[in-house]
Formats: structure tokens, sequence, C-alpha cells
């Protein structure tokens, strides 16, 4: 279903595309988790879009394995596949059994994994013992150029922590004050690269639909870290969640259906700086808003730009 939708987004407009990799969603009712890697495979045949990813290596993901699988798909699609990476989140990597590191071990680690990967994409061999252990690794299929490596962050803090390796940076819609100091955050401690913005957002063409289905599909998302860090099953975010209201999913997804709503709410992120932002539309059905916005609301954002 993800397949055609990337391949219709295309057709419609749209100029680029990304992936979360996730083991699990994050409640009953989104009831699909597929491997991100197939598919980010499979989409950059079916299209000409480049595409991202944002990964966790340290716990899941051994940092070589991500290693080889970025380096397969720079050589397949140069130009077209960056990669952006995090921390994680306690629901994906508890299906290893070991423990769930405090957020500082993980940052740690994350760090020993930029490392490790960074050498393994130059060509060199690697052995390492820290958080993470490697030993005698070399990636043999690799790109002329290295795909970037995004930083992926939420707080101000993690924001310039990303300035000191990443090749770009990525976060998730929230306030534009927010917004603003995490920008100026990473550009101030000397981070390169371009800005990426992921927008959570619920759109159909009656505001009850758009409403309705923004609470069904993502009220077990609005809560902060650590919280949305450290649970660790559907279940519990099912449990968590049962009460919330539409109001506090308004705060973290932008409902309406007033697609000129959308694209003023767009052009303002836009303005901050971002220099690509991703749509993620919360719905599971997604022909009729890709049909929409490609028809209505990105021409109205390219004759603002």
């Amino acid at each position: 279903m993800l397949l055609a939708a990337v391949q219709r987004a295309e057709e419609a407009g749209f100029e680029a595309a990304m992936s979360s990799d996730h083991f699990s969603p994050w409640s009953e009712r989104q009831g699909q988790s597929a491997f991100a890697w197939s598919w980010l495979g499979a989409a950059l045949q079916s299209t000409s879009l480049p595409f991202g990813v944002v990964n966790a290596p340290g716990q899941r993901y051994h940092p070589a394995i991500i290693a080889q699988a970025i380096g397969t798909l720079g050589a397949m699609y140069p130009g077209r596949f960056w990669a952006a990476l995090g921390t994680g989140e306690a629901s994906n990597e508890h299906i290893t059994g070991a423990a769930w590191p405090r957020k500082d071990v993980r940052n740690a680690r994350l760090r020993e994994c930029v490392d490790v990967i960074r050498a393994l994409l130059r060509g060199e061999e690697v052995s390492h013992d820290g958080l993470v252990t490697v030993d005698r690794a070399r990636v043999w299929t690799r790109p002329p150029e290295p795909p970037p490596l995004v930083g992926a962050a939420v707080s101000v803090a993690t924001a310039r922590w990303c300035a000191e390796w990443a090749d770009g940076l990525i976060t998730v819609n929230a306030a534009p004050t927010h917004l603003r100091q995490m920008i100026d955050a990473y550009r101030d401690a000397g981070g390169r690269g371009p800005l990426h913005l992921q927008v959570h957002l619920s759109w159909a063409p009656e505001e009850d639909q758009a409403e309705a289905m923004a609470l069904h599909q993502w009220r077990s998302n609005i809560f902060p870290p650590p919280v949305c860090w450290d649970l660790d099953h559907v279940e519990t975010f099912d449990a968590v969640s049962h009460d919330v209201s539409l109001e506090q999913v308004k705060q973290t997804v932008h409902v309406s259906s007033d697609l000129g709503r959308h694209a003023a709410q767009l052009a303002e992120y836009a303005a901050l700086g971002f220099d690509e932002i991703a749509l993620h539309h919360v719905g599971q059905e997604q022909e009729s808003f890709i049909d929409a916005f490609g028809a209505k609301v990105l021409p109205q954002l390219r004759s603002a730009a």
C-alpha cells in the first residue's frame, strides 16, 4: 500500500520521501510496521525521488549492518539517499532483551556508532571496543561519496549536540519558537547541511472526519520525552492514551479540512529556514491526501517560495 502511495505522490508533484525504521507501531489500531530497508529498495527503484530513513543503530542494529545497508542503497541509487541517526525508542529496541540504557548512555552509544559507520563508508576496516563492539569489519559495496548522516533531534540540547557530527538536522513539528531555538542552536554550534522537518497532519474533506482520524490513529503519539522513548509495548501505549482528548492530539497534529490552512502552516515552517518538509498524513488511507495536497497545497507553497 505504501509503495503505491509513494509512486502516486511522485505523480502528484511531491519531490522527496522518507521512512522511519520501526519494529512495531505505537498502537494496535495502526496495525502495520514493515521492514523499512526492504521497502526503501523497492521505493527507490520504482520512483526517481530522493529518500531518507530515520534509524537507531546500537541495540536492535549493529552499526556495521547499518553501514552496509546505507552503502548498498547509496551505491545502487547515487545521490538519492540519506540516513538520519537517533538514539531510538524502547518500543523498538526492547526486542533484543538487552537493558534499555539511560539517555546519556544512548547518546554516547550513538556517537560511537556514527564514527564506526563513517569509517566503514570511507572503506576502512574497523575494530572498536566500547558501548558497541566491532571486529575487523569492512563494507565492500559503497558509493563514491558517502550518503549524508543526518542528526535526529527533538530538543534544543540534542540539536546542539548533533552539530558536532551530523551532515544535517531533522526534527518534528512543534511551536515555531521552539523550532527557531533548535535551528539556532544547531547552526550556532557549527551545524552544517540541510534542515529537515517532519510534519504530522490529518486532512479529510469534512472537519469531523479529519478530527476522528487524528484521534483514532495518533492519540498514542502525543507524549513528550522521556515517555515516548521509554514505553516499550503497544499495549502500554494504548493503555496510557485511552483517555487522550482531541485537543491534546491537536497539540502535535495539524488537524483541518481546510487545505489553505495547511498550506499557511507549512509556509510558516518553511519561512523558519527548513530546506525539506516531509508531510506525514496520520491516516491509513493516503490516496485522497496525496491527490488533494498535490493539486492544491504544493502549488501554493511553490508560489509562496
